[in-house]
C-alpha cells in the first residue's frame, strides 16, 4: 500500500508571513483548499488567493479576542481523524468534519516578545494557544496529516507535492512531525524559563534545554566524535551572533576556544586583545590601540599563540590585521572589522575572521550547564568582580597605586584560567600564565619558567615577572606557591584567602617584602 498521502485541504495560520503568498498560490494552482484565519487570511485575500476564513469553516465565530478560534472539533476532528479507518470516516460524516491533510503554523512570537524586553501581560498575550494544540494534533496523526512549522520547509513540500501527485512522502512527514514536537517543545520551554524568571525561581523543578540548529559540525573535539552547534532564543553578543567574513569552517574545538577568548576580551573598558589556546589564554594585554595590546598578548608567549584564538574588544583595523597576519592564527573574533582589516585577511584563506556586532556585558547574570552522567550541573555564570575599595591588605606594605592596578586586571584574567591559576601582569599585560595543574606551586612554577622562556627568546635579560603582581585564583593553602612567586620576582599578590594557614602565608609575604591583598572571592574554573 502507498503511503503518499494527497494534500486536498490545508489551514494556515502564521505569525510569520515569509514566503507565505508564494506556498499559498502554490496550493492553490493545485486546487488545494486553504483555511485561515486573522492576518494569514487577509494577506492570502489580498494577495487574491481564495481563501475560507476557520470561522466559516466551523460554523462558530472567533471570541474572547480572538483566543477561542481553532479550538474546535471541526479543526481538530479533521486533523486527528485517521484516514481509512471506517469508524474515524463515519463519526467525521456524521458530523460534517472535512480532514484537513496540511497544517502550517508559526507560533505567537513569545520569545521574540520576551527578547524585546515585552512586560508581563503583553509576554502572557503572546503565548500561543491554539498553534501547539494544532501542531500536536496534526503530528500524532502524520500519517494522514503533514505539518510544517518552519517557513524553511516550505519548498520541500512543495517538491514532493510537484513530484507525486500533489502529496507527500510518509518518510517527510515522519521528518516534519519530528521537527513539529521539537518546535512546542522549545516553545514550552522559553516559557517556563520566562515564568521561572519572573517568579525568582533560579533553580525550579524542572528544567528544559532547548536550543535551535545552527551549524552542523564537521566533528567534535576529537574526528570520532559527531557534533552540532545549537543556539538559543536569547542571544548576547559573540559566537551565536558572529557573522563568519572569511575562513574554511569552523570546528568545535574553534567556537570553544573562541567562545572563551571573546567572553575574556569583554572583561575590560581600555582596547583589549587575549590569544586563547585549548580554552586557556596565553596572553592578555591592555594598550592604548588594538595593534599595542596585540604586540603585548603575544609576548607573553608567543610559541603557544601559533595557532590559537584571537579576540579583541575593539574594531580590527588594517595595521593589527597586518601584524596578526605574521602568525599561524585559527580564528580572530571582534565586534567589527575595518576594510582594510578584511583586505589583510584576504589572503589567509584558510583563517576565520569572525565579527559580532558588539560586545557581551560581562556583568550580566546568566546559568551555565555541564553534562554529566545521568543529568546536568546548573550554576550562575561566574560574574563577580572585585573593585579596588573591596580589596583588604593583609601585609605590612600595602600595594602601589600601578600595583592596584596590576592586580586587579590579573585577577579579572583568572576568572577565565583553569583552575589552579595564577596569572602574571606587569604594566596591563599577562607575563606569565600557569593553568590547570593539579598543584597551585606547580602553576606558579610553570607561569615563570613560561616567562623565562618567553624572555629568552626575545633576547631579554630578565623574564617579566620580575617587578610584576601576581594573582591566584583560590587561595595559597600554604607559603610554597607564594615563595614560588617571589622567587619569580613577583612585588605584590592578590589572592581571595580563607586558608587555615593565611597568618603563615602572610608572613612569608611579608618577611619577602611582598604587598599582598585578599579579595573574598575565589573564582574556580573547571
Amino acid at each position: 500500500m502507498s503511503d503518499l498521502r494527497p494534500i486536498r485541504r490545508a489551514l494556515i495560520s502564521v505569525s510569520d508571513k515569509t514566503g507565505l503568498i508564494e506556498f499559498a498560490r502554490f496550493l492553490a494552482e493545485r486546487n488545494v483548499e486553504i483555511l485561515s484565519t486573522g492576518g494569514s487570511a487577509k494577506a492570502i485575500r489580498d494577495a487574491g488567493i481564495p481563501v475560507v476564513e476557520v470561522a466559516d469553516h466551523t460554523g462558530f465565530p472567533e471570541m474572547l479576542d480572538g483566543r477561542v478560534k481553532t479550538l474546535h472539533p471541526k479543526v481538530h476532528g479533521g486533523l486527528l481523524g485517521i484516514r481509512g479507518n471506517a469508524e474515524h470516516e463515519a463519526a467525521m460524516a456524521e458530523h460534517g468534519i472535512s480532514p484537513i491533510d496540511l497544517l502550517v503554523v508559526n507560533l505567537y512570537p513569545f520569545e521574540e516578545t520576551v527578547a524585546k524586553g515585552g512586560d508581563y501581560d503583553t509576554c502572557v498575550e503572546n503565548i500561543d494557544i491554539g498553534g501547539p494544540a494544532m501542531i500536536r494534533a496534526a503530528s500524532k496523526n502524520h500519517d494522514g496529516v503533514t505539518v510544517v512549522v518552519d517557513v524553511e520547509d516550505y519548498a520541500v513540500v512543495m517538491e514532493e507535492m510537484s513530484a507525486n501527485q500533489s502529496a507527500t512522502t510518509l518518510a517527510l512527514r515522519k521528518r516534519l512531525a519530528a521537527t513539529a514536537y521539537a518546535r512546542t517543545g522549545a516553545y514550552d520551554a522559553a516559557i517556563s524559563q520566562w515564568f521561572a524568571k519572573e517568579l525568582g525561581d533560579t533553580f525550579p523543578r524542572r528544567v528544559v534545554v532547548a536550543g535551535e540548529l545552527k551549524q552542523s559540525l564537521r566533528y567534535g573535539e576529537n574526528p570520532h566524535q559527531q557534533a552540532a552547534f545549537y543556539v538559543t532564543g536569547v542571544q548576547r553578543p559573540g559566537i551565536a551572533t558572529a557573522r563568519q567574513l572569511q575562513g574554511k569552517e569552523l570546528s568545535y574545538n574553534n567556537l570553544n576556544d573562541t567562545d572563551a577568548a571573546f567572553e575574556l576580551a569583554a572583561e575590560f573598558d581600555a582596547p583589549t586583545v587575549a590569544i586563547i589556546k585549548h580554552a586557556n589564554p596565553c596572553g592578555v594585554a591592555t594598550g592604548p590601540d588594538m595593534i599595542s595590546a596585540y604586540k603585548a598578548a603575544l609576548s607573553t608567549d608567543p610559541v603557544s599563540a601559533f595557532g590559537g584564538i584571537i579576540a579583541m574588544n575593539r574594531k580590527l583595523d588594517g595595521a593589527t590585521a597586518e601584524e596578526i597576519c605574521k602568525l599561524f592564527t585559527e580564528v580572530v573574533i571582534a565586534p567589527e572589522a575595518d576594510e582594510a582589516a578584511v583586505a589583510a585577511f584576504a589572503a589567509k584563506k584558510n583563517l576565520r575572521l569572525l565579527v559580532t556586532g558588539g560586545m557581551p556585558d560581562p556583568s550580566t547574570s546568566g546559568m551555565t550547564l555541564r553534562a554529566v552522567s545521568g543529568g546536568y550541573l546548573f550554576q550562575n555564570k561566574d560574574n563577580g568582580r572585585i573593585t579596588l575599595e573591596e580589596l583588604k591588605v593583609v601585609t605590612k606594605r600595602a600595594p602601589t597605586e600601578q600595583e592596584l592596578k596590576d592586580l586587579l586586571f590579573a585577577f579579572r584574567v583568572c576568572k577565565h584560567v583553569k583552575s589552579n591559576a595564577i596569572i602574571y601582569v606587569k604594566d596591563g599585560v599577562t607575563v606569565g600564565i600557569g593553568a590547570g595543574q593539579m598543584s597551585r606551586v606547580d602553576s606558579s612554577r610553570i607561569a615563570a619558567w613560561k616567562s623565562q622562556e618567553a624572555a629568552n627568546a626575545a633576547g631579554l635579560a630578565q623574564p617579566g615577572t620580575v617587578g610584576s603582581v601576581v594573582a591566584s585564583d583560590a587561595f595559597f593553602p600554604f607559603a610554597d606557591g607564594l615563595l614560588a612567586a617571589a622567587a619569580a620576582g613577583a612585588t605584590a599578590v592578590i589572592q581571595p584567602g580563607g586558608s587555615m594557614r593565611d597568618a603563615e602565608v602572610i608572613a612569608a609575604a611579608d618577611e619577602k617584602g611582598l604587598a599582598m591583598v585578599f579579595t573574598g572571592m575565589r573564582h574556580f574554573r573547571h
